[in-house]
């Protein structure tokens, strides 16, 4: 194992800032509007992926070993967005999807922060910032509205039976 020394902790926190930063910003959205998800909790999935890619990064010569860690990363976030969806069962309907589904993204841009991948983990952010704010975009909605009212094709009500 690695010694740390400080100017690794220095370049360590810098990472934490611009994940920080990417997190925050990609929870923006969802904060304005009153989600539960906001900038806070965006912002920790993308702090946590950076802070444990970085140092696993750093401290371990294998990268196998690294990729098992962003793996655990991956399947870590994946378990924290299933306590998140829930099923309306009246209603027939999911909710938490979408949150669970950027917080799961959220973390590969931390990851990328913490693989020195920034120009990667900016396109990442500002894509997902894009499909968070999109159901806030009147033409989306229209398009939307449109696709959910087009009648079905015979065809299709055979395919369902």
């Amino acid at each position: 194992m690695k010694t740390i020394d400080m100017a690794f902790e220095l370049i360590i926190i810098v990472k934490l800032l611009v994940a920080f930063l990417l997190g925050s910003f990609i929870g923006y959205d969802r904060e304005k509007h009153g989600a539960d998800a906001g900038i806070r909790t965006y912002a920790a999935v993308c702090v946590g992926a950076t802070l444990f890619t970085a140092i696993a990064n750093h401290i371990i010569n294998d990268p196998a070993a690294v990729s098992r860690i962003i793996a655990n990363i991956i399947t870590g976030v994946g378990f924290l967005g299933a306590g998140i969806i829930y099923q309306n069962h009246a209603s027939k309907t999911s909710h938490g999807l979408t949150t669970a589904a950027t917080l799961w993204c959220t973390s590969a841009v931390g990851v990328a922060v913490g693989l020195n991948m920034f120009i990667i983990a900016v396109a990442g952010a500002c894509a997902l910032y894009f499909l968070l704010s999109l159901h806030h975009q009147r033409w989306y909605v229209k398009w939307k509205k449109g696709i959910a009212e087009k009648p079905t094709s015979k065809n299709d009500s055979d395919i369902t039976n």
